[in-house]
């Protein structure tokens, strides 16, 4: 991580403990980041720095189920108004009254909806890889199972039954990490030669995710050992419950924000993605609705050659873009 100071800090707010690091001066801006699966706090290392060193109050928290937060033993602690209350929270504790917040592949979600639903609070929110997707109409469940058919289960529809993904992560946390991290990188998917989605696209039926998998003979630029190390060891007390159940939450957060469907963000918003990033191709559907859901869109990137891990793939490009748009919304 680059010469910045970093400080760890836990706290018991909405009903966990939350472990964040945070960077910057305490009366900066604040700006929250919010990691994905699988994942901690680490994946913004280089965006703490660059955010801190432009003053800006950078916090990077370890999402309830991960690292040094709490892990609830129970599927609907996972639920995403849990999240947005978590978020919520944090900026209270932080004696901030609001803040901007950054989300990258499953904490894209959670940022858009924390958004969506605590405007007053959190007042610009960007998002990576995932697009922002209102409710629709059918059951998430139901919808993704018609995505695979008869030969192929898409991958969200595999992690459904507790116990199924976890038999192949287990064993060897440390090579599924590596695997499901080079798997769906720029380098893992022309590695491979194969379709942009990656290893999360769609899973035959009575194989295992990580049978998809590519592995490096060296390792890329924007991963070392020491890298895969460090996520080894985060998850290394975890069975993947918390991580998992968010996954496991589908239709429950479907029915919890039915009454939200309709309502689009119209805070000032960014949209970051890579070329060969899965979830950004197959929600091509959803960008294409920018100007109806994210009305305060600002920018929509795709950054060339680059796969799902957007920030850690291209930093600086990912820096750039959020230093760009913090100055832009406070010109507003």
């Amino acid at each position: 991580m680059a010469d910045t100071a970093v400080a760890h800090r836990t706290e018991h707010i909405n009903g966990i403990d939350l472990h964040w690091v945070e960077s910057g001066p305490a009366d900066g801006r604040l700006v929250i980041l919010v990691h994905g699966f699988p994942e901690s706090w680490y994946s913004w290392r280089h965006q703490i720095a660059a955010l801190a060193g432009a003053g800006y109050r950078a916090v990077a928290i370890d999402v309830r189920g991960y690292g040094g937060s709490s892990k609830p033993r129970a599927v609907e602690d996972y639920r995403m108004l849990r999240h947005v209350g978590d978020n919520v929270a944090l900026v209270h504790a932080l004696g901030a009254e609001t803040a901007t917040i950054v989300g990258h592949d499953w904490g894209a979600p959670i940022a858009w909806t924390t958004a969506q639903l605590r405007p007053d609070v959190f007042t610009a929110v960007a998002g990576l890889s995932v697009p922002f997707s209102p409710s629709g109409r059918r059951r998430p469940t139901e919808a993704m199972a018609q995505a695979g058919g008869e030969d192929e289960e898409f991958y969200i529809s595999y992690f459904q039954t507790p116990g199924v993904v976890e038999a192949e992560i287990l064993p060897d946390v440390r090579r599924w990490l590596l695997g499901i991290y080079y798997s769906i990188s720029g380098d893992g998917v022309r590695a491979a030669g194969g379709d942009p989605r990656g290893a999360l696209g769609l899973v035959p039926r009575g194989d295992r995710l990580s049978d998809q998998f590519v592995y490096p003979t060296e390792m890329p630029a924007w991963l070392t050992e020491a890298d895969v190390d460090f996520y080894a060891r985060e998850f290394a007390d975890s069975d993947f419950f918390g991580p998992l159940a968010r996954y496991r939450n589908i239709d429950r957060d479907w029915e919890d924000l039915a009454a939200f469907a309709d309502v689009p963000i119209t805070a000032p918003s960014l949209f970051i993605a890579g070329e060969h990033d899965g979830p950004a191709i197959t929600g091509r559907r959803q960008i294409e609705r920018f100007d109806q859901t994210l009305p305060g869109l600002t920018r929509s990137v795709v950054l060339p050659r680059c796969g799902h891990w957007v920030q850690q793939e291209r930093p600086e490009e990912t820096n750039q873009l959020l230093l760009e748009f913090l100055a832009g919304t406070e010109r507003r």
